[in-house]
């Protein structure tokens, strides 16, 4: 009798180890981009008249771009744990930039790594102002304490020890990104996350862009001086660090105004904060030209975001922090072959939807009682159940006193912005109401409107419907009390 061939089961082992090894690299990989304080419409992709951004067109050309996209705190570290995390401020914990990102808490990055996912991050972590030390759920990590500088950062690679590399950072970020890159991944799928400071204050421009902008004039906003129908601490708050009236400006030597002195101060400002975002752009397209000639751009989910917006001089304001649409509308863009190409999705989409929704496109495990949603089905075909509500938060930091506690609601037509805390006299936390159709720019606050009367009850009960589905209730949103809107720290004071 013929004896059984040994080889038979041998290659149906190697071919399931092929199989296996197949079903690795076929797991897409994932290179996110995330800027900081970069406004929605900062992109010539969105429609700006000035700003041409090729490269970050790019993704929106060959993706989705998100044209209602929001942050749910207006903050760079709570905005960033929420991106991560898919879970609102007040449930991850990170309520002010000063506070560490919980190392037990799972974030879409680790959950990549513990199945299988090389991963990387560097750049601005923010999650902890003075640490610079490796986080949980990277093989490779890369940053700095607080803020970082445009020139001359201070790294920490890999817990080494902190070390300045000389150069503008957009670059430096850049060029590390691309070396991680080119290492040998050992056949696993990666997910490479790359922080930049850009388009973070102070302006600092790299010298070749620098007078990009010179010729192009900037007035202040239509609505920077519309403020009778305001809470009046937006109207203390002008002249104070966050307000067009204070000192934000390192090289201002003078109180800016509505004078061509004031005018061309605040002009300055708006160049240096477009200059930085060209480095940007070109980061994006070297990026991009490393994938598209190693053969990887087709199977890498390439994401482009920002943490939160700026206000650039609208309510008389810079800075961030409030319910305002600058503050909270950022941009998103994702290009993966198969999900869209050149779509528009104007349903309102938020920063914690978007560790569900890559998740969801890696066929990785989800994370556990989140609380955003994934967006893939609503790209593919829509989502009839998507959200046509959400609410917004930020909570009143004690070293930046002047924005008060904030809850609102976002409606896909209507806003309504509620003061919890205040020091209880009328006008200066009176809330604000605001029609998105047909005011964009929120010119006029409709909150004494008696007409609108039966409309604020309505949208004060769906915020509190909103905020205890998430397990914030009056009864435990407790968050700190403001100290007075205006009161100047000692080294913030105005000279």
């Amino acid at each position: 009798m013929k004896r059984p061939s040994l080889f038979l089961p041998l290659l149906a082992l190697l071919g399931a180890l092929a199989n296996f090894a197949s079903a690795e690299t076929a797991r897409p990989n994932v290179l996110f981009i995330l800027c900081d304080d970069i406004r929605w419409n900062a992109m010539s992709c969105a429609g700006h008249p000035t700003l041409k951004t090729p490269n970050i067109d790019r993704i929106a050309n060959e993706g989705v771009r998100f044209a209602n996209m929001f942050c749910t705190t207006s903050l760079c570290s709570p905005s960033r744990a929420s991106i991560l995390t898919g879970l609102y401020a007040h449930t991850h914990g990170v309520v002010n930039n000063f506070t560490e990102l919980p190392a037990t808490l799972t974030h879409w990055p680790m959950r990549l790594h513990e199945q299988g996912y090389e991963t990387a991050y560097m750049g601005k972590w923010h999650m902890g102002e003075d640490n610079d030390l490796p986080r949980p759920g990277f093989d490779f990590f890369a940053t700095h304490k607080g803020q970082g500088k445009y020139f001359d950062t201070e790294w920490n690679i890999n817990g080494a020890g902190s070390k300045l590399i000389p150069g503008y950072y957009t670059t430096i970020v850049t060029d590390m990104a691309l070396d991680w890159l080119k290492k040998d991944h050992a056949g696993k799928p990666w997910a490479l996350c790359i922080g930049h400071k850009a388009p973070h204050s102070f302006y600092t421009p790299e010298e070749k862009y620098a007078h990009s902008f010179d010729s192009v004039r900037v007035p202040y906003p239509d609505t920077a001086f519309h403020l009778y129908d305001k809470p009046s601490w937006i109207k203390e708050r002008l002249y104070t660090w966050h307000g067009i009236y204070g000192p934000l400006f390192e090289w201002r030597k003078k109180f800016p105004d509505d004078s061509p002195a004031g005018v061309k101060d605040f002009e300055n400002m708006v160049h240096g904060y477009w200059g930085t975002i060209l480095s940007v752009d070109d980061s994006v397209g070297r990026l991009l030209k490393h994938l598209e000639d190693t053969k990887q751009l087709e199977n890498t989910i390439v994401v482009f975001m920002g943490d939160n917006g700026l206000l650039e001089g609208e309510h008389g304001m810079v800075d961030k922090r409030t319910a305002h649409e600058p503050c909270l509308r950022i941009p998103l863009l994702v290009r993966y072959p198969g999900l869209a190409k050149a779509k528009v999705i104007d349903a309102q989409a938020l920063t914690i939807d978007v560790a569900p929704s890559l998740l969801e496109l890696c066929g990785a495990k989800p994370l556990d009682n989140i609380q955003g949603k994934s967006w893939v089905k609503l790209i593919h075909e829509g989502d009839p159940t998507w959200r046509q509500s959400w609410f917004y938060e930020y909570n009143y930091e004690k070293q930046f006193p002047y924005t008060p506690n904030v809850r609102a609601v976002r409606t896909d037509e209507w806003k309504y912005i509620h003061y919890p805390h205040g020091d209880g006299t009328p006008d200066r936390y009176i809330g604000e109401l605001y029609n998105e159709k047909s005011d964009p720019d929120e010119r006029y606050n409709l909150i004494k409107d008696p007409k609108q009367a039966g409309r604020v009850e309505e949208l004060k009960a769906q915020l509190t419907q909103l905020m205890k589905v998430t397990g914030l209730t009056p009864e435990n949103d407790k968050m700190p009390i403001d100290q007075g809107i205006g009161k100047e720290l000692p080294d913030q004071k105005i000279r």
